[in-house]
């Protein structure tokens, strides 16, 4: 794993990023836009009003319109029935929901930070996870887990952590990490559709960030597979993986690399399980290097794993380098603000690591 540098020019970098956190990042160029947040939105309402087993449940989610405001205007639209607000009790509304999906609903159980999660987590693997393979496939639990994931700002080390690695150890489990608006619109439709169940990792810090939109991607007919990763960016120097906000991270990391005359290819892994490493392993195959990015921490993590299956496979023999991770670092997250840029890998960690695996200055 790469260290994190502290360094004044870092900071200033961090600020310009950090600053324009919720807002446009400058992606979203003419054409129709949509944030993360209304993608979320408008893929909740169409799946209730295309099946009426869907439902959702979870703290302020119908009269507040939800802590983060996802699910604004679905409790006017729905009532009380299909929105439905619940006490502070994770372990309670958890299994509350498991036990409608094994009864043939579909709930969708929103956690107003996956930190929280961890109230509910024997629900979540023991019970929803587990439940297919232990009744013999008799028993489905299509179940949907969401909220907001990973780092986001100024909330300190109980509500910073990424539970990618966590819940995607799980057999039983799948779990999605979406990036853009496109993948959460489409994403969330699929894994309300899905009959198993599906923690659904999202990132507070997108949530105010407008993508481009398609046609194809606002129709409601619009689902995206699960298990199948994005090339957000091609190249044939060296292969970024990442996942959610990392995701930007490598691509603001490219984009400076690029003015160096070094193209690097960015995939947006989408899923975290299954993972797409299809799509990895025909990358590394072409570039012969590989820097895995996350904002987790690095031990266990999904670089690691990305990292394992590469050296597990044919195309070990194809890597020009070492295979490199940047992570979070390996610490419970600061509250102190100059700590806290210090503790997130950003495009300038980035670019130095491709350097050096590169062997430029």
């Amino acid at each position: 794993m790469a260290a994190l540098s502290t360094s004044k020019n870092m900071l200033k970098v961090t600020t310009k990023l950090l600053s324009r956190r919720c807002f446009s990042t400058g992606r979203a160029l003419a054409g129709q836009q949509m944030t993360v947040r209304d993608a979320l939105n408008s893929a909740l309402d169409e799946e209730m009003e295309r099946d009426d087993r869907v439902f959702i449940l979870g703290e302020e989610v119908a009269m507040y319109d939800g802590a983060y405001k996802v699910s604004r205007g679905l409790w006017k639209k729905y009532g009380d029935k299909r929105v439905i607000d619940t006490p502070i009790t994770e372990m309670g509304f958890a299994g509350i929901a498991v036990g409608a999906a094994m009864n043939g609903l579909r709930p969708v159980c929103e956690f107003m930070t996956f930190n929280f999660s961890m109230q509910a987590i024997d629900q979540v693997i023991n019970s929803a996870g587990k439940t297919f393979y232990m009744s013999a496939g008799e028993v489905n639990v299509p179940i949907v887990f969401r909220g907001p994931n990973g780092a986001a700002a100024g909330v300190a080390a109980q509500h910073s952590q990424c539970f990618g690695a966590w819940y995607s150890h799980c057999p039983g489990l799948k779990v999605i990490s979406p990036f853009s608006s496109e993948d959460a619109r489409g994403l969330l439709k699929a894994a309300i559709r899905d009959p198993d169940p599906v923690v659904f990792l999202e990132n507070e810090l997108l949530y105010g960030t407008p993508f481009e939109m398609s046609d194809e991607a606002l129709s409601k007919d619009f689902v995206l597979p699960i298990g199948k990763a994005k090339i957000e960016r091609p190249g044939q120097h060296l292969t970024l993986v990442s996942h959610s906000k990392a995701v930007d991270t490598c691509l603001e990391a490219a984009k400076l690399l690029a003015s160096e005359g070094v193209e690097c290819e960015v995939i947006n892994l989408r899923s975290l399980r299954p993972l797409d490493m299809d799509t990895v392993l025909k990358s590394v195959s072409k570039t012969h290097r590989l820097i895995t990015v996350e904002q987790g921490w690095p031990q266990s993590g999904i670089g690691a794993e990305i990292c394992a299956r590469v050296m597990e496979s044919e195309v070990f023999f194809q890597l020009d380098a070492p295979a490199v991770r940047v992570t979070g670092a390996d610490v419970p997250m600061p509250y102190t603000k100059s700590l806290e840029v210090a503790a997130i890998p950003l495009p300038p960690d980035v670019v130095r690591v491709a350097k050096k695996l590169l062997g430029l200055k």
